[in-house]
């Protein structure tokens, strides 16, 4: 049997462009996918548990393992710090699993930093945004949330300009204007990355 590690699948995309759904989609074909433990200095939610949905730690705790480099790619958000291990990741590619990390575009920056530094990362590091046919289309879906004031609405969307304005840094765009055909692109690719030659183990057929 050919064994193989893992692909490190990094995906972005603006608020409002489908993301989630489409993971959530990719995810009930492909079950196999795994998402990796990540970090957080905020404190635990009812019913989440301590390396199951996260592993809580003090800012003390993160802090330290910044400064040992031990994540692949951090960040603040609300007052709070969330990372994700390269530990976690590693492990996981090893054994062959794909795993998802789903960040924004800063986070991917980090990761392609990481990846010259790091063959492992490099070799295993796929990268996808989801992102709208246009910006009238996302403008339109942000505003059928009936979530948004006039300003959030403007800030949103200023927001998703600056992060699709970096899409060359990807690999792949998944173009989700229909649901479906998006969803169907995505598996597709999803499927067609396990097939990446660079992926296989030793000498498989010496």
């Amino acid at each position: 049997m050919i064994e193989r590690s893992g692909n490190l699948i990094v995906i972005s995309g603006p608020s409002g462009v489908g993301k989630s759904t489409l993971v959530k989609k990719a995810r009930e074909v492909l079950p196999d996918l795994e998402f990796s433990v990540s970090c957080t200095t905020r404190a635990p939610r009812a019913g989440e548990v301590d390396g199951r949905d996260y592993f809580f730690l003090n800012e003390t705790e993160f802090e330290k393992k910044v400064q040992q480099n031990e994540f692949i790619e951090f960040a603040g958000v609300f007052a709070h710090r969330y990372g994700t291990l390269k530990s976690e990741v590693l492990s996981r590619l090893q054994r062959g699993a794909d795993v998802i990390l789903d960040i924004d575009v800063q986070g991917a920056k980090q990761i392609r930093q990481a990846a010259r530094n790091d063959s492992e990362i490099a070799r295993a590091a796929q990268f996808i945004m989801i992102v709208p046919p246009d910006m009238e289309t996302l403008s339109r879906r942000l505003t059928g949330r009936n979530s948004e004031t006039p300003e959030s609405l403007k800030l949103r969307l200023a927001g998703a300009q600056s992060e699709l304005s970096n899409f060359r840094i990807y690999d792949y765009l998944v173009v989700n204007d229909d649901l479906e055909t998006a969803q169907n692109d995505l598996i597709s690719l999803l499927k067609t990355m396990r097939m990446r030659s660079s992926l296989v183990k030793g000498e498989p057929f010496a």
